[in-house]
């Protein structure tokens, strides 16, 4: 249980990527955080980042079906380029170990 009183294993998100249903705790929250020339999507595995969020399960092929979907602009309603570069490494981190 969390700090306010709920259970986070009974809390649901829909993953970006391959569009189905699963508990918060099985995803990875991600926020955009504004660069200079870009903006940059960033994970957020303490789900305590402000802004709007996006959820997408830490599997490569969640990232790539979000990804040729155009799903990262849209769950965080956003315009122009976006810097996935971060998403890559949690993709790379989740297929070697």
């Amino acid at each position: 249980m969390s700090a306010d009183g709920v259970d986070s294993t009974l809390v649901t998100r829909t993953c970006i990527g391959c569009r189905s249903r699963d508990a918060v705790t099985a995803l990875v929250r991600l926020v955009a955080v504004p660069g200079e020339t870009t903006t940059v999507v960033t994970p957020d595995p303490r789900r305590s980042m402000p802004g709007r969020g996006a959820h997408l399960h830490p599997d490569p092929r969640c990232l790539e079906l979000a990804r040729r979907r155009k799903a990262f602009g849209r769950a965080l309603r956003l315009e122009g380029p976006l810097d996935l570069t971060l998403l890559d490494a949690v993709a790379d981190r989740t297929t070697h170990q």
